[in-house]
């Protein structure tokens, strides 16, 4: 093996003399095909909604969008309006202001619905009326308390247009099912790259992110003009947290790559006292992460939460790389000061170092591209090949870049990696990792042990609402609405009779009408039904306006044909509700569930009653459990199944790459000590501090493992070399350190800069990736310090000669 590493590693310092001497044709060529790559770049789209967390071909994304082609969009806007007297003049105005404000100048509506317009069904003699509830405007008391009679008596209203207590009122919003993209040439600015891609695809487009936030913003604008301390506006739902939730993302992404660049470009001007010390990682980095995105743009993998840790992880680890070369590069130049000796000799010396570690890191990203969690796998595919672009660039256009960039002499002037300081510190930790091998061991045993308990106390979550802050609005408007009116997201079930106007069947219909009542009677933890209602609640509302509106007759009638004549003189009445829960055979139906938006892992026991309810109560029929709700929960169990399969397939993939990088098989197995020490104290820190486990901290393990592989790779190729040198663990450690062990730490600090940054984010979720990501970064280090010197001591002891 040594043989084939001194091969590898002259291999590297004829690239680089290849490089050298044809800098201009290298740099060419990898300038066109960057050029090519990201030209990719403005097709690249953004996708923040809850069906963009499941590939297209997951069963329940498929189901979704099966219920979305047939009864529309589920996802509302829902703004709430307080005030201590709804029933009133002045406020019913207002009221209605707002509602034709929003109607007339909110764009992409398919329908609104409040006490304005909300359903009024009555008869009148032997005709069916049904009409908006303030079709006559009410100008007396009298008018007004009539409509308020009208409205506590209605049992569809209650907990969806007026509270319990008659303090808040609703206006829901429902908007179009698809995208205007390609349907009218005045809405196509912006939307041209989503044209293409509709065109190529043949795929219908659902609503995109861009129209959804031009909703809400929509929305929100109006809604100020309207805010008074006796009209308080709270606009919540699940499109309005969908929007929230992107611009937070969009917010701290350019925070995060501001500060990122900042201090990581402060740090490399501490460290090399030179521009083109800053200037060409940071080259790099710009390079190897557009490139990445643009590659997305080309794959037509949109940006969702999960992806936007890309820049700030490609900052990191771009920059790692970029390190190591130039930190020899300027050694050797300072000394040799031959421009080509000393690109030739960081090559040979780190080259292979950075080509393992890149491949290490990358295989621990890609055990993510098989999760069932589609962002998830996106930035497994992604990140990984990524950190190749970064190495490819670092390998070729770095060298080339050195070649050709104007590079001075700097005398008397010492930079990081002569700093005889960090020459006594690292001298110290290796006096101490060398002299004390099984002490170090036995504490780092006992670490370890308690950071099992700790990940015996890990809890799974995914709770989108309280990524974002308290004093987030549409937090406290989701809040607000899921306590006051009982729910702001739904649950849609879909029950297919498979025969046509099957839905006339009384015996189905009265099924419907149980269940529904007994979802509302079903409370499991913080889930509950705050409101069931299905096609019966338009039967029922026929039927007793057909019978001289008594509320006796607010009830199913039990005779197909007087079914079928009813639902049929609603349908000629003019309104077009009954397209809302059923097909135009009237074989499928539709049962809509409000329930409040709370941590998906929360439903487990709802949806488990519910699925056993409707299993038992309808054997004869299709049954489907889709919508917002069942959505977050079928992400949470993607996630559940992806973290361990990935966890596992990154620990195979990585200790392989170990064991054939390195040469030895006990070294290669060995070397994994100091690699998954610190991801287990990390997560046992996250058990002991109770940081849930969500599609964000679930990141953690395989990147972190992923990273800390690197100064492992280092530490170990450069202690083989030492140690076969001088036949001396300790010696081979100490020398291991003193130029190894530099770049190690400015690595390290780089990778955990990166990371520690994302604390500075406005989402909560943010914040806690960032924090221990950095941290197993910071622990891995102190594992290549500590750990990895005293296994390699323990293990190479000198042989004892026998006189």
């Amino acid at each position: 093996m040594t043989t084939i590493r001194n091969k590898m590693e002259k291999w590297f310092e004829s690239l680089a003399r290849l490089i050298y001497h044809n800098r201009l044709k290298t740099l060419f060529i990898m300038f066109v095909i960057i050029a090519a790559i990201v030209s990719q770049l403005p097709n690249l789209t953004i996708d923040i909604s809850t069906e963009g967390f499941m590939h297209k071909s997951d069963p329940a994304r498929v189901d979704y969008d099966t219920f979305r082609d047939q009864f529309g969009r589920d996802e509302l806007i829902i703004i709430a309006i307080r005030s201590p007297e709804v029933f009133k003049g002045n406020f019913l105005k207002k009221l209605k202001e707002l509602h034709e404000d929003i109607s007339e100048n909110v764009p992409y509506i398919e329908d609104i619905t409040s006490l304005i317009n909300a359903r009024n069904t009555r008869g009148e003699k032997d005709e069916l009326i049904v009409e908006d509830l303030m079709d006559n405007w009410p100008e007396t008391p009298e008018d007004i308390a009539v409509i308020k009679q009208r409205t506590l008596e209605n049992q569809l209203y209650k907990n969806l247009l007026i509270s319990e207590d008659s303090k808040v009122t609703t206006i829901v919003i429902r908007t179009q099912t698809y995208s205007s993209v390609g349907t009218d040439s005045d809405v196509l600015d912006g939307f041209e790259d989503e044209a293409k891609n509709l065109s190529a695809t043949n795929d219908k487009l659902y609503l995109t992110d861009k129209e959804n936030s031009e909703v809400v913003a929509a929305v929100n604008k109006i809604a100020d003009k309207y805010r008074s301390s006796d009209f308080e506006i709270y606009i919540a739902g699940s499109s309005a947290v969908t929007h929230f939730l992107k611009q937070s993302m969009i917010k701290d992404v350019r925070r995060f790559l501001l500060l990122a660049f900042i201090t990581v470009g402060a740090f490399l001007f501490i460290m090399f006292r030179r521009i083109t010390g800053v200037i060409l990682p940071l080259l790099i980095v710009i390079l190897s992460l557009v490139s990445t995105i643009s590659l997305m743009a080309a794959f037509k993998a949109p940006i969702k939460l999960p992806t936007q840790i890309l820049p700030s992880f490609m900052l990191a680890v771009s920059v790692g790389y970029s390190v190591h070369i130039l930190s020899m590069f300027y050694h050797n130049f300072r000394k040799s000061r031959s421009r080509e000796e000393a690109i030739v000799f960081s090559m040979g010396h780190s080259g292979l170092a950075v080509v393992m570690t890149a491949a290490t890191t990358a295989g621990g990203l890609f055990s993510f591209s098989t999760s069932e969690v589609a962002p998830i796998a996106d930035v497994g595919i992604f990140a990984g090949t990524g950190v190749l672009l970064a190495m490819v660039y670092t390998i070729i256009l770095l060298p080339a870049l050195l070649a050709l960039i104007p590079v001075k002499i700097v005398k008397n002037k010492k930079d990081l990696s002569e700093d005889t300081t960090i020459d006594r510190f690292l001298a110290k930790i290796g006096r101490i990792s060398t002299g004390h091998p099984y002490k170090i061991l036995v504490i780092s045993t006992v670490i370890i042990a308690f950071s099992i308990a700790g990940i015996m106390k890990i809890r799974f979550s995914h709770d989108v609402l309280k990524w974002l802050p308290k004093t987030n609005s549409v937090r406290i408007a989701t809040e607000k609405i899921d306590k006051e009116l009982r729910g702001s997201v739904s649950l849609e079930i879909v029950l297919d009779t498979g025969k046509e106007n099957g839905l006339y069947d009384p015996d189905i219909l009265n099924r419907m009408e149980k269940t529904a009542a007994y979802l509302e009677t079903l409370e499991a933890g913080k889930v509950f039904a705050g409101k069931a209602w299905s096609l019966t609640t338009i039967l029922k509302e026929t039927n007793r306006a057909l019978n001289e509106n008594q509320q006796e007759f607010y009830a199913i009638p039990q005779n197909k044909k007087l079914i079928a004549q009813e639902l049929l003189l609603f349908e000629n009445s003019g309104s077009d509700d009954m397209e809302d829960f059923t097909d135009s055979h009237l074989s499928k139906a539709r049962l809509m569930v409000k329930v409040p938006f709370v941590d998906a892992t929360a439903y487990t026991k709802f949806l488990e009653t519910v699925s056993d309810h409707l299993q038992k109560t309808y054997p004869d029929v299709k049954i489907t459990v889709t919508g917002m709700a069942a959505l977050m929960f079928r992400t949470v169990v993607n996630a559940i199944a992806s973290m361990a399969k990935s966890y596992i397939y990154a620990l195979i993939v990585i200790t392989i790459l170990m064991v054939i990088l390195i040469g030895r098989f006990r070294i290669g197995l060995l070397s994994m000590v100091p690699n998954l020490t610190p991801i287990i104290v990390t997560l046992g820190i996250m058990g002991w501090l109770q940081i849930p486990m969500n599609l964000f901290t679930m990141l953690v393990g395989n990147i972190a493992i992923g990273l800390a592989v690197d100064d492992t790779i280092h530490f170990m190729h450069n202690f083989r070399r030492y140690f076969e040198e001088s036949k001396n663990a300790k010696l081979a450690v100490m020398e291991t350190l003193h130029t190894t062990g530099r770049a190690m730490l400015v690595t390290s600090c780089v990778l955990s800069i990166g990371f520690f940054i994302f604390m500075f984010a406005s989402m909560n979720n943010l914040i806690h990736f960032g924090f221990l990501t950095g941290l197993a970064i910071i622990l891995a280090l102190l594992a290549d310090y500590f750990i990895a010197p005293a296994l390699m001591v323990v293990v190479n002891r000198p042989i004892k000669t026998v006189n």
